[in-house]
């Protein structure tokens, strides 16, 4: 038995020819290794679940089987592909920021790229698909480029590849290197060791990786806008849901590193970012942490979780708070969240800002309380409904956005019904709609069975979309006649005389290009409106999914929500005017002989109401 386990280790780990785990070689014997500084229980476990795939476990060593320079990229071009979230946009950009720093170029086509790699998805079954497919094509580019004496480097990373890391290399033999969403840092020596014709996986998860020390650089230069990742990882536990799988535990990054990054991206140019996380608003910085007395995390009223109140941290309310005033001229979105962890506290906090976006996303998922409780989402309808009620009340003229999922296990023609009224009932600007897929290792996998048939998953995803198509555009047409902020974010897509931007309520604005005065309708100086540039706007026409506009003036966020606030409050003093002055005169001559006007104070739902009193004769 000791002979077997030893000619084993020899033949994994001792053998000259096949690529192992780090050894720390540091003065040891080459005939004497140091047993200490060898493989442990967790080397074995993974080379005898992945077969004979270099799996590499510290990438912040060199192991001798490489040396520095094959490390470099030595100016080899690199294809990315991202498919996805935001998040797999935000992970290519730190993919290429390592990547950058290790000599390798980008390029914008895969005929001149020397690597591919694909980013790649794994929250529902078509995205999968979708890269499969493209595997297929890319296996068959490689073969080419082999014929020809041209080597080409394939690599899956993100999701997908943590998912499905020994079907990637045993099913498409193209895959050179496997790449999890927590092992991009090592992305230069799986590269390296792909090149010596081996396949290269690291797919381990992490407890505290962040990627906080790596300054993603953007892919698409010309940009306005940008993703700031500020957590990884989610803790909720759906039960459709892979993400805890594919993305770990929840960690986020410090506070410090985020508005750094906040100011360089302010120096770059940048008008508005996006932050970003699994479970966004459910961020807890601990590197923060004092001796004193320390915070619980407070949820929406009428929600739980699957895990232990959180204890310490700062939380997602004080980083809007820190990054709001670190760079009161650049607005803040932030997704996804998820709709327990939006506490008054947050809520005030957006109300506060107007650099804050007023557009919040809160996924329902389902509007049936029993069907909420099969996918654990920890509320149910009237706790959803109460918290948007909240949260219209706190933050005035907010957009709301959503998903759903339609066809979950078990779910009855009167469930979904219940579904097609919460999103009648809320109305939601933008939506996220998709029949249910069921997706391995998640606990609706284990519990449940996928008993919605396809057609009938087809038919109910038709009818959300025809329901939410219809109250967007009733809430749309409310925006006609408003003044809006927008943030111009290029040309149209279907004109390159107009431009289209976003206002603060995240919907797509479309104005004819021009010049407009700079900081107000009767300023002299005039400007041509570029990419980048805040223009106020009036609405004219509206549909379920855009808006059109003529621009008004440039503007700055704190600018326009004054001159916005001024304009409120000097309508609101004309209207107060006129209702007491139609008061005065409905008012009999021997009953009363004055009526005086008070005050005229703001309310707490943004509008104004007045005082007065009355003497009798």
């Amino acid at each position: 038995m000791k002979c077997a386990a030893f000619r084993f280790l020899s033949r994994r780990y001792l053998n000259p020819n096949t690529l192992a785990v780090r050894w720390k070689h540091d003065k040891v014997s080459p005939s004497k290794p140091d047993l200490h500084s060898g493989p442990g229980l967790q080397d074995f476990i993974s080379a005898s679940s992945i077969g004979h795939v270099h799996q590499v476990q510290h990438p912040r060593d060199i192991p001798p089987y490489l040396s520095r320079e094959s490390l470099l990229g030595q100016r080899r071009k690199v294809f990315f592909e991202v498919y996805g979230c935001q998040m797999n946009t935000n992970d290519t950009e730190i993919v290429w920021s390592i990547l950058k720093g290790h000599e390798y170029q980008r390029t914008g086509s895969i005929k001149d790229a020397d690597v591919v790699l694909l980013m790649t998805c794994a929250i529902r079954d078509g995205a999968e698909s979708t890269v499969w497919n493209r595997l297929k094509h890319v296996r068959l580019m490689k073969e080419r480029r082999e014929s020809e004496g041209r080597a080409l480097q394939v690599g899956v990373l993100g999701c997908m590849a943590e998912r499905l890391k020994r079907q990637l290399v045993e099913k498409e033999g193209s895959v050179d290197v496997v790449a999890g969403p927590d092992s991009y840092k090592d992305l230069p020596r799986l590269l390296a060791v792909g090149q010596k014709g081996q396949k290269a996986i690291n797919v381990l998860l992490s407890l505290d990786e962040t990627y906080a020390d790596v300054m993603p650089v953007k892919l698409d230069r010309k940009s306005r806008t940008a993703y700031v990742s500020i957590m990884r990882g989610c803790d909720n536990m759906c039960s459709y849901c892979i993400v805890p799988f594919t993305r770990g535990k929840e960690r986020s990054r410090p506070v410090a590193s985020i508005r750094e990054e906040a100011l360089h991206l302010e120096a770059k140019g940048i008008k508005e970012i996006t932050l970003l996380g699994q479970n966004v608003n459910s961020y807890r910085d601990l590197s923060t942490e004092s001796d004193g007395k320390k915070q619980t995390s407070t949820l929406a009223p009428g929600f739980k979780t699957v895990y232990k109140t959180k204890v310490g941290g700062l939380r997602f309310a004080e980083l809007l708070t820190e990054l709001a005033e670190t760079v009161p001229e650049m607005r803040i979105r932030f997704t996804s969240p998820h709709p327990k962890d939006f506490p008054r506290e947050v809520l005030e906090t957006i109300a506060r800002y107007p650099n804050i976006c007023k557009n919040l996303h809160l996924p329902a998922q389902s509007g049936s309380s029993t069907v909420l409780e099969r996918m654990r989402r920890g509320y149910n309808r009237q706790a959803y409904l109460n918290l948007v009620d909240e949260v219209r009340t706190i933050v005035p003229n907010v957009t709301l956005s959503s998903d759903f999922i339609c066809g979950f296990c078990g779910e009855t023609d009167a469930e979904f019904a219940e579904t097609l009224s919460l999103i009648e009932q809320v109305g939601y600007h933008t939506a996220f709609l998709f029949a249910y897929s069921m997706r391995e290792k998640t606990t609706a996998h284990r519990r449940f069975t996928d008993d919605v048939p396809n057609p009938v998953k087809q038919q109910r995803l038709r009818e959300m979309i025809k329901v939410f198509r219809a109250g967007a555009e009733r809430l749309n047409a409310q925006f006609v006649g408003r003044e809006e902020l927008i943030l111009v974010e290029g040309a149209s897509k279907r004109s390159q005389n107009d431009l289209a931007g976003r206002n603060d309520g995240n919907v797509k604005v479309i104005i004819p290009g021009g010049d407009v005065p700079v900081g107000g309708e009767d300023a002299d100086e005039r400007k041509t409106i570029v990419s980048g540039d805040y223009v106020a706007v009036r609405i004219v026409e509206s549909n379920s999914q855009i808006l059109k506009a003529v621009p008004l003036y440039l503007s700055g966020i704190r600018e326009f929500a004054d001159r916005n606030e001024a304009r409120k409050l000097a309508e609101s003093r004309a209207k107060i005017r006129k209702a007491f002055s139609c008061l005065q005169e409905k008012c009999h001559p021997t009953q009363l002989s004055k009526i005086k006007l008070k005050s005229i104070r703001p309310s707490s739902g943004g509008e104004h109401s007045f005082a007065y009193t009355k003497k009798k004769l």
